[in-house]
């Protein structure tokens, strides 16, 4: 009888075609990001990170707590919609994900992160720059990027200390991202003595900003900010020139993408936008940031969007964190990722704080020249 069991139970060690046994650990890391909808190209950015992370780390051969690791990736589609974004995220609790990578937006990820916190599971925002995503008190919560008071306050001191904006305008789309990122970025000016002349709002699925802009333009501005995605920033950029506003272009994390130029659609001169990415690279770090993008291009066929680089690292942390604990199970791998320490990744070192934050994060400035963006400066 026992001798039968043994045989039984090395029947069912192996898989269909002897490729997996049973002593392999599988390992369900969840992602989620828009993937349709107006930013369907910065989700799906997001999402190739996480699987070219997913697909270096089986070629690895990773092993946790003694077993082969076979890594698989849950990817789930939120549409930069809230409730599409908790609905996503109870489908991966549900799933048995070991942790979560994302949401891109800000306005996704906090609603998102109560269910994920519920659950025990850790999640990784590689893009999420609200404060709040990460000042809710749960362990469960970080972010492997600056958050807005960075940047948006960043931003707005540029604007007045370097880019000299003597009236500026501030629009937002009313999203957890832009209205925050705006409204750190009216700190940071006032903060240097600008004066805003006038401050409006629009929503992330408009398309005709003319009301608006015909209102900013009786107040004459230098520098319009806008808080939110390429693409709306694209279509109000063409009506402000047909309106003849030839103010500064200013933005977050948002606008700075590889994709703006087209959005625009030549109403876009050398330099007239300054934009930040939460995160970036000096020194010798810029040599992986570059290597990245070529490994990117040739698996994906496309340039990296902003976040992918990000995404890629957020799996490896938590990665990392589980080989370090032994396990992959989240309550045994969470507190040894929270101390999360002096990691080499793509994107620089990556620490977080008691927050879940990433400690000493930082913003990379860029305009564009030639349809392309041109980086300014690395800050901290």
């Amino acid at each position: 009888m026992q001798l039968k069991l043994k045989l039984l139970a090395g029947v069912a060690a192996l898989a269909v075609g002897g490729a997996v046994y049973a002593q392999d650990l599988v390992v369900k890391i969840g992602h989620v990001a828009p993937t349709s909808g107006a930013i369907a190209h910065l989700g799906k950015d997001n999402e190739n990170g996480a699987r070219l992370a997913i697909k270096d780390l089986n070629a690895k051969g990773v092993t946790i707590g003694g077993r082969k690791a076979r890594f698989e990736l849950l990817a789930e589609d939120d549409a930069a919609d809230p409730k599409q974004g908790t609905a996503a995220a109870q489908k991966l609790v549900d799933s048995k994900v070991n942790g979560v990578v994302g949401h891109l937006n800000s306005g996704t990820s906090i609603p998102a992160s109560k269910i994920y916190s519920d659950a025990g599971i850790p999640q990784i925002s590689p893009s999420a720059t609200n404060p709040r995503f990460t000042r809710q008190g749960y362990k469960t919560t970080f972010r492997v990027v600056a958050d807005d008071v960075h940047l948006g306050g960043t931003l707005g001191r540029y604007a007045v200390e370097q880019v000299k904006g003597k009236r500026i305008a501030v629009i937002d789309d009313r999203t957890a991202y832009g209205q925050g990122v705006a409204d750190e970025f009216e700190k940071g000016v006032k903060g240097k003595g600008g004066t805003i002349v006038g401050r409006e709002f629009t929503n992330d699925k408009a398309t005709d900003f003319t009301a608006i802009l015909t209102s900013l333009k009786a107040k004459n501005p230098d520098v319009v900010f806008f808080g939110g995605m390429d693409a709306v920033a694209g279509p109000m950029m063409r009506q402000m020139k047909q309106l003849g506003i030839n103010a500064k272009f200013m933005g977050g994390d948002g606008i700075c993408s590889s994709e703006l130029p087209k959005l625009a659609a030549g109403a876009m001169a050398d330099g007239q936008v300054v934009c930040a990415e939460a995160g970036g690279v000096e020194g010798a770090a810029k040599k992986s940031m570059e290597d990245f993008g070529k490994r990117f291009k040739a698996e994906f066929g496309a340039d990296v969007q902003v976040y992918a680089p990000y995404v890629y690292d957020a799996v490896n942390v938590m990665v990392d964190a589980m080989v370090k604990a032994g396990s992959a199970d989240p309550a045994k791998y969470l507190p040894v990722l929270a101390k999360t320490s002096g990691f080499k990744g793509v994107t620089g070192t990556i620490a977080f704080d008691e927050k879940g934050d990433i400690k000493n994060g930082a913003l990379t400035l860029y305009t564009y020249k030639g349809g392309k963006r041109d980086q300014i400066a690395v800050v901290r």
